[in-house]
């Protein structure tokens, strides 16, 4: 992705944006989003010009520190910013909450190298570069449920060489970072995420991503064939005899309530649409726009209920209200809503 600066109205977002312009310009971003929505959807190619309107309004880097030159945004900030996206292009709007949870948690890791984790940060402020987590993989499925994955970083005298596949790689044709998890070759191995960038030798993306939705998202496999990175490009890493918990409960929530908003996201712009259309559609018989029946008016007032309960859901979480140990249960309720 080409580099675009930042327009200095949009480095400190939170600093000096009141909430009613900034809400003002995300309703301008979520339009233009939505004009090409279909496009992305149909083609399945990876939304390029999406992520450079982000880029010149400040977005990729919003959730990075403001003394890193990013907008500092807090939870609800994100939340915010996310469900503009899901309504005009979902696609987008997942592989921004990848970005945002990974610069949120970023510069509170200390098992990071310092130099790493400023360049990842600064790289996203100035050049709109994007990172996510790759850890599904073929054979094990997702880590949750545990097991070592099979990717594996063989240390050498020159750096780490990874090999391995990940599949469900969301973002891959966009990102510049991939946040690989994997594990060493040790007698005692050292598993977790080793950070590698686009550029590697070594790295093939298989388009694989074929779906009925979400096309743009390309989460293709993504194969590393003995790709080197530096020592120091591992990242957050600890003995399988001693395992580090990958998300705090501070984690956990950012991921249920900006995963969430992007379902919730795609249910408003719907409701949206299904309003409009009963107030466009006048059936000769009728004499009237659906709109008028009570029937449908019923119909869009449970609409609106399950999105008002959705929205009382991921504020409360989002402002602190409800406790990151509920996290589960949000994401559960919010997206079963959605989708009803």
């Amino acid at each position: 992705m080409s580099a675009l600066p930042l327009r200095p109205a949009a480095t400190h977002v939170a600093d000096i944006e009141s909430l009613k312009a900034f809400s003002a310009r995300l309703a301008s971003v979520t339009a233009q989003l939505a004009a090409t929505a279909e496009r992305y959807d149909a083609s399945g190619e990876f939304p390029h010009e999406n992520f450079r309107l982000l880029h010149e309004h400040g977005l990729l880097g919003l959730t990075v520190p403001t003394d890193l030159g990013g907008g500092g945004a807090d939870l609800p900030r994100a939340l915010q910013t996310i469900s503009a996206v899901a309504q005009g292009e979902p696609s987008t709007a997942l592989i921004l909450v990848m970005q945002y949870i990974q610069h949120a948690r970023l510069q509170q890791s200390k098992s990071w190298p310092e130099p790493l984790r400023l360049l990842v940060a600064k790289e996203a402020v100035r050049d709109g570069a994007l990172i996510n987590s790759l850890r599904v993989e073929p054979d094990l499925g997702t880590p949750a449920r545990g097991g070592l994955p099979a990717t594996t970083a063989r240390r050498t005298a020159e750096g780490w060489r990874i090999s391995g596949s990940k599949i469900y790689s969301t973002g891959s044709h966009g990102l510049t970072w991939f946040n690989v998890w994997a594990r060493s070759d040790d007698a005692d191995p050292l598993v977790g995420a080793w950070l590698v960038h686009k550029d590697t030798p070594g790295i093939r993306i298989v388009e694989d991503w074929d779906h009925l939705g979400m096309r743009a998202t390309c989460s293709h496999e993504v194969i590393f064939e003995d790709g080197l990175v530096p020592l120091e490009h591992a990242g957050r890493v600890s003995p399988w005899s001693a395992p580090q918990a990958e998300l705090d409960p501070a984690g956990m929530l950012w991921m249920s309530v900006l995963l969430s908003s992007v379902y919730d996201g795609v249910a408003r712009s719907a409701r949206e649409w299904f309003v409009d259309w009963l107030e466009q559609r006048k059936p000769s018989n009728l004499g009237a726009a659906l709109s008028t029946l009570p029937r449908f008016q019923e119909v869009v007032g449970q609409i609106d209920t399950l999105l008002f309960a959705n929205h009382t859901l991921l504020q409360s979480a989002a402002n602190g209200h409800t406790s990151a140990a509920h996290a589960a249960q949000i994401k559960y309720l919010v997206t079963t809503n959605a989708i009803r």
